[in-house]
């Protein structure tokens, strides 16, 4: 049966189901079952007994995700495919860190949506009593994981998008929002004659020293803390890998009028980001959008909207480059 044959009721049932799917993903990924099957396939009571889950109810999960490509089972053995193995510890494309990140994180205070819907008021301040940022940045376990997941989505989500990419000139590169430093160990593993600065909040910043390290970049490149509201550190080149989607238009004025204050006429800008394309295409950023509408004040963007938002910063957009993956590369120039 097609989709087109198959019943709009049940279509709609298939896609209200949607909350079942992520919880059983997320015991899949909390309790390693795809870790422990990455070796080969093993009996429903052998996973059990390795994961410390019950086997009744394991059996049942694993049926009801092995419809949608995330296990095969056979005369009594499971085994995990290739797309469950993204939910695998030690896997180049492991998207685990980022399950466990949203469902831990996010997925709460997606019940608060239609709170948001009526009254235009951020689910999760509403389900944490505060802002997202502030309240993660209590948790020390919590802003691990989400560094970790969001080094996933640069080594898993964004493989191949740096593939024949280069930065715009520039001797010194400033990563606003870096995080562990992952992305600007990108942009900067061929390149060295240029210098770096990982710039992110104080609690966040200490992870960038070790990913340096491990990259041979910790003499090049220096990690420093503070908050890109009040200041950024003066660079020739400014990325800002995935930021500004978290903020309203005003706030993200606020960011780029810090790097104009600390750069000179002719710095560059790079903002790595998802661009919304026109029409009804399926693109991530649409669901993305949802995302940041929830949890933060932010939003994902068309090209159109981030030339207005840049402009009106005092920047000049040159150029949109796509990639194979969801991201592009924004370039601008400070007028």
């Amino acid at each position: 049966m097609t989709t087109e044959e198959v019943p709009k009721p049940v279509q709609m049932l298939q896609l209200l189901v949607g909350f079942q799917i992520s919880q059983a993903l997320y015991v899949v990924a909390k309790q390693g079952l795809s870790t422990a099957l990455a070796d080969g396939p093993l009996t429903v009571e052998q996973l059990a007994a390795a994961t410390g889950t019950n086997a009744d109810v394991l059996r049942r999960i694993v049926r009801a995700l092995a419809p949608l490509g995330v296990f095969r089972t056979d005369d009594g053995l499971v085994e995990v495919t290739d797309l469950g193995k993204t939910l695998a510890d030690g896997q180049p494309d492991s998207v685990r860190d980022l399950a466990l990140f949203w469902m831990e994180t996010h997925y709460a205070p997606f019940g608060a949506l239609l709170h948001t819907a009526v009254t235009g008021e951020n689910a999760a301040s509403r389900y944490y009593g505060e802002p997202f940022f502030d309240w993660i940045s209590r948790f020390p376990a919590q802003v691990e994981t989400q560094n970790r997941a969001m080094a996933g989505v640069t080594k898993g989500l964004r493989a191949g998008m740096f593939d024949g990419y280069s930065l715009p000139e520039g001797g010194v590169v400033a990563d606003v929002g870096g995080a562990d430093g992952a992305m600007i160990c990108q942009f900067l593993a061929g390149e060295p004659d240029r210098r770096g600065i990982v710039f992110d909040r104080p609690e966040v910043v200490p992870a960038a020293r070790k990913v340096l390290a491990e990259h041979g970049l910790a003499d090049r490149v220096d990690v420093v803390a503070g908050d890109f509201f009040e200041s950024v550190p003066e660079a020739d080149v400014y990325v800002l890998s995935y930021i500004l989607h978290d903020w309203d238009d005003e706030s993200c004025l606020r960011i780029l009028r810090m790097v104009r204050a600390a750069a000179g006429r002719g710095a560059r800008v790079v903002l790595v980001e998802s661009v919304i394309p026109p029409g009804d295409a399926p693109h991530p950023a649409k669901f993305v959008d949802l995302t940041m509408l929830a949890m933060l004040t932010g939003r994902e963007r068309t090209a159109e909207e981030y030339e207005v938002l840049l402009d009106a910063a005092g920047f000049t957009l040159d150029r949109i480059v796509a990639t194979p993956t969801p991201f592009s590369f924004i370039e601008a120039t400070l007028r």
